[in-house]
């Protein structure tokens, strides 16, 4: 029998505000956490980016001095959301073997890992720290909310790059239905605005380099997009099965009613430009929601700001959809936020259940002019979802094929 799962805590720290509720607020008000950096390695580098979307708040201003020492900031961001969902939940009272966390990175404690080096070349191997291992780890993060909350059923990693968040909620999905747990801990996070990184997008031409705005650079669907805009942080949700929620008396916010992956194995950084991969992702979701394409009332999509990679998009979703696809109001959330790469399914997810709850498609900033070959239903204000239930999906595409889609759905 196919169990019902349901949401019941978000937490998210992003670059539009320090919590869940902080950022949904600002991304309905139409902000944009895309800043100059202030660094001096920007200049000392001469990088060509000269901008990012960090962390609106961070994390050394929230978590005490000993913990946040032990951890890379991506893990610290983690901890931080984890927190915060759990007491939106109520902090439930779950056996430990009861609960599990999945939890996701595209490319983890990269911070710590660089740091290490230059400790390595310029002071020599006794000055590097002997926490830098469990630190940069891709799995750390899991292992600090697990470790935080006392959770053995399990604490799983995800790392598919840009899809790893969205993936880990299907994998929470699928391990609930399982009965491997009662509750899940479930998200993504990244805190990777460091030089190499934007030296490494720059060179392949991915970046916006719109250095003297950086508020309108990311602009997903715009003909004069020009690339993404790297951001940070991270977002958590708290899953469980209906039947525990509601023995304890829990707030639902909505049901994850599917989630599926797929792979392209087309090219490690380039779509499949026929959507075959992501139309199969989204389709099975939907299968397993037991929905049909009719029954989508919103869609999150992706939507980098790249010039092809908005274009793939589309045409996967055209594929699914034909030409309904045209009547769904659609958001493209990353024009706000920036690309929190592993972790920004996990933050797409959380404004797609305060969507649906608020009956509110948030809106995508910085369209001047949409590109013509994106007839999408998108607006620069808050689009009305309108009466009776709610179907949403979530899209989340990932360097080297992968992708990931959840649906989730409000009565």
């Amino acid at each position: 029998m196919t169990k019902k799962i349901v949401i019941t805590g978000i937490g998210a720290t992003s670059p539009l505000g320090g919590t869940a509720p902080e950022s949904w607020n600002a991304l309905l008000a139409g902000e944009s956490g895309a800043r100059s950096l202030e660094h001096d390695w920007v200049a000392k580098y001469e990088l060509p980016v000269t901008f990012a979307a960090e962390a609106k708040v961070r994390p050394e201003e929230v978590l005490e001095r000993p913990v946040a020492k032990r951890l890379d900031p991506s893990s610290q961001f983690a901890l931080i959301s984890a927190k915060e969902a759990w007491a939106d939940a109520g902090s439930p009272d779950v056996a430990p073997e009861r609960l599990g966390v999945d939890y996701a990175t595209g490319i983890g404690g990269i911070w710590t890992l660089l740091d290490a080096w230059d400790t390595l070349r310029e002071r020599g191997p006794r000055r590097v720290l002997p926490m830098t291992v469990p630190m940069l780890m891709p799995n750390a993060a899991s292992a600090a909310i697990s470790m935080h909350f006392e959770a053995r059923a399990f604490a799983r990693t995800v790392a598919s790059a840009c899809a790893s968040s969205t993936e880990s909620l299907a994998n929470a999905y699928e391990h609930l239905q399982l009965g491997y747990a009662d509750v899940v801990i479930a998200g993504g996070s990244e805190s990777a605005v460091h030089p190499i990184t934007l030296a490494s997008f720059s060179s392949m031409q991915a970046l916006s380099r719109r250095n003297d705005d950086p508020a309108h650079a990311s602009r997903p669907y715009s003909v004069d997009r020009d690339g993404f805009v790297m951001g940070e942080g991270a977002a958590s949700l708290v899953l469980e099965t209906e039947e525990h929620a509601l023995a304890r008396g829990a707030r639902i916010y909505a049901e994850l009613a599917g989630g599926s992956v797929s792979a392209d194995s087309y090219h490690i950084t380039a779509n499949d430009p026929e959507g075959r991969g992501a139309s199969r992702a989204v389709l099975d979701a939907l299968a397993q929601a037991g929905a049909t394409v009719d029954d989508v009332t919103h869609i999150n999509a992706h939507a980098t700001s790249t010039p092809v990679g908005d274009i793939a998009e589309y045409t996967a979703l055209r594929n699914v959809f034909g030409d309904r696809v045209h009547e769904i109001p659609v958001s493209a959330t990353k024009a706000s936020t920036g690309h929190l790469l592993g972790g920004t399914g996990a933050l797409e997810a959380v404004f797609t259940v305060l969507a649906l709850q608020n009956r509110l498609a948030p809106p995508t900033i910085n369209l001047t002019t949409q590109d013509p070959e994106i007839p999408l239903r998108i607006s620069g204000e808050p689009q009305p979802l309108g009466d009776g239930p709610q179907l949403a999906i979530s899209n989340s595409f990932g360097f080297g094929g992968h992708n990931a889609v959840v649906a989730i759905r409000t009565p």
